[in-house]
This record gives C-alpha cells, sequence and structure tokens, in this order.
C-alpha cells in the first residue's frame, strides 16, 4: 500500500504568512502540520509515500528531502495548478500503478493517527474507504449521506443544502478501480476535478464505498482559527522538559518545554507552552498555549494562545493574544499613544486597531 499526500496547495485561507511560506509547513507545537502527517502515514506501515507539490516544492523538498529521516521513501509527484484533489490522482496515476493507497491531505491533522484506519482497509478492502465527522457547517465540506446499511449513498460537494452533518475528513482510501472513475470525470463549477464525484461514480456502478465516523479530534488547519485550535490541542499533550536556561528570577510554571540553547530571563512561562532553540524571553510572560519557535526575541512583552514563527521579535508590545506572526516578524511598541497608525501590510493582511 502507497500513501499520496497533498502538499501543493495555496493557502490562501492562512494570507499573508502563505505568500512566502508554505501553508503544510506552518508548525504546530512548533513542528509543521505536514510533518505530524507523514509520521502518522509511517506509524501505520506505509513508508512509500508520493508527494504532490506545487509552486512551493522546494520549500517541500527542503523539509522532506527523501523521507529518511521519517523512515520512509518520498517521491515527489509535481502537479502544474491545485485542479482539485481527483486531479491530485490523476498526476500521480503512473506513481500509483494499481496498489491500493490513501490519499491524505497535508494540512490536516488527526489526533491518534491513521493507524487503526489502514488496518481496517487492508481487512475490509471495500473500493474505497472514507473517514467522517460531525460537523456544525456540513455545507463548508464533502457531505456524505449513509444508506441503512451504514454504506456511503450520496456524496456532494459544499452542498447549498445539506442532507445530512457529516463532512469528509482529509483522508481517503482506495482500490485501483478508482483511476478509473477520476479519468472520466470533467471539470466542476468550481474549475476543479472532485474527488466526490469519483467516488459517487463508484457508488453509481455499485462498487462498495465504506464509511467511519470518527470521534477523535480532527481540524482542517487552513485558517488561522483552526492553526491556533490545533496548536492548543497538541500543547494539551506536550510533556515537561527545560533543557535551556531559566534564572532564578523566573517562574515556570506546568508543562512547559525549553529546548536546548533558550533562555529564560526574569519571566514568567506558565504552561503548556513550547519554547523553540536559540530563543530568548526576558522580562515578559508568556501565557498558556504558545508555541515560540527557533530564534525569537520576546522582551517587556506579554504572549498568550498564539504561534510565533521563527526568527520573530517582540519587544515592548504589550500583551498579544490570539494571534499568529510570521517568520522574521518585528513588533517594537511605543511610548505615546498614537494619532495615526504607520502600516506595512501584505496583500490579504487582515489587523484590528483600537481607534
Amino acid at each position: 500500500m502507497k500513501a499520496l499526500v497533498l502538499a501543493g496547495g495555496t493557502g490562501s485561507r492562512l494570507r499573508p504568512i502563505t505568500h512566502t511560506a508554505a501553508k503544510q509547513l506552518v508548525p504546530v507545537a512548533n513542528k509543521p502540520v505536514l510533518f505530524y502527517g507523514i509520521e502518522s502515514i509511517v506509524e501505520a506501515g506505509i513508508t512509500d509515500i508520493g508527494v504532490i507539490v506545487g509552486d512551493t516544492a522546494a520549500e517541500i523538498r527542503a523539509a522532506l528531502g527523501d523521507g529518511t529521516r521519517f523512515g520512509a521513501r518520498v517521491t515527489y509527484l509535481h502537479q502544474e495548478r491545485p485542479l482539485g484533489l481527483a486531479h491530485a490522482v490523476s498526476v500521480a496515476r503512473d506513481w500509483l500503478g494499481e496498489d491500493d493507497f490513501v490519499m491524505y491531505l497535508g494540512d490536516n491533522f488527526i489526533v491518534g493517527g491513521i493507524t487503526g484506519f489502514v488496518e481496517s482497509f487492508r481487512k475490509r478492502r471495500p473500493t474505497a474507504g472514507l473517514l467522517l465527522t460531525t460537523v456544525d457547517n456540513p455545507g463548508a465540506f464533502g457531505v456524505a449521506e449513509l444508506g441503512p446499511d451504514g454504506e456511503v449513498a450520496r456524496l456532494e460537494e459544499k452542498p447549498s443544502a445539506p442532507r445530512s452533518n457529516l463532512a469528509l475528513v482529509g483522508v481517503y482510501f482506495f482500490t485501483s478501480a478508482v483511476h478509473t472513475a477520476v479519468a472520466g470525470l470533467n471539470l466542476s463549477a468550481r474549475g476543479e476535478l472532485e474527488i466526490t464525484e469519483a467516488i459517487q461514480r463508484l457508488i453509481d456502478e455499485g462498487r462498495t464505498v465504506r464509511a467511519t465516523t470518527i470521534t477523535g479530534y480532527w481540524k482542517d488547519t487552513g485558517n488561522v482559527h483552526d492553526m491556533l485550535e490545533v496548536n492548543r490541542s497538541v500543547l494539551e499533550m506536550l510533556e515537561q522538559a527545560v533543557e535551556g536556561e531559566a534564572d532564578e528570577a523566573s517562574h515556570i510554571i506546568g508543562r512547559v518545554r525549553i529546548e536546548r540553547g533558550a533562555r529564560v530571563e526574569r519571566s514568567r512561562i506558565v504552561g503548556p507552552a513550547i519554547i523553540g532553540a536559540g530563543t530568548v524571553v526576558r522580562d515578559s510572560r508568556v501565557g498558556p498555549f504558545t508555541s515560540i519557535d527557533e530564534d525569537c526575541t520576546i522582551d517587556r512583552s506579554e504572549v498568550e494562545s498564539s504561534i510565533i514563527l521563527q526568527g520573530a521579535s517582540i519587544v515592548g508590545a504589550g500583551r498579544i493574544e490570539d494571534s499568529l506572526i510570521g517568520r522574521s516578524v518585528r513588533i517594537t511598541g511605543s511610548d505615546e499613544a498614537p494619532h495615526g497608525h504607520r502600516l506595512v501590510l501584505g496583500d490579504h493582511s487582515q489587523i484590528r486597531i483600537a481607534a
């Protein structure tokens, strides 16, 4: 069995961060989201992994390498344009051959991994296997309608009038029969080759499509709110470790990980929180559910429930919360209340300013 991991999307909902970085490499608890997926695939016993890449191919290659660090063999498959999940399957057709495979969206996060789902698929071997979860806004997802026997009866992509609240999680299992269904697709109204339409074709042909409704935690980390929520969930499982330095004037409370080479001076760190290697926290407070990446500076500031990326500097900035701060960002405070704001913002930025 092989794995097909999708890492070629544009990440428009995470702009401006993704103007300069692949969305799958934005870190959660200081580790890229994509790494969690690769690790769960390898834990399930699948080591032959194809990675769909696009405009951020160089960055994805630099992060994953040949897969050795994960105990896997990675093959890169270039997708000229992101034309849908089924298009990604068609791009990988020759590499996949006649093997069964799991398709895993690289910006998805599933607590507990996929080992049990892989074992179930191998044992029962339907034509396709889906993971579902109940959601409050099914119209934003692919939606499944189940028949009386529990098999999938109908699929719709982002329906205006959903028939159920069962949304497709970004993990799919297929036999090679899916390739024929994909080959007959036309572009949808969204301009994509829809995997839901390909699976519906399998259903209409009388093939077996089974679904498992998961009860554990799942998130598509496609926007800032969900990224911060996943960060909180991962930090809840953090094990305390102080490998860096914390002076006697500092207070380390709860599950806090201070990586080797990090320094905490005259500060209060309340876990769960992680401080990356080479980072300096000085005269500051870092509150719960915060991940600070490598080589950052937090000075005379307060940060809580946030993700701070590599090389960022926050100095005299007061309180920052529920934020995603990009690589090498510089935030400084002002001693005077401003009469006006001076801003340099990238495309699609969003800010809130007190009047």
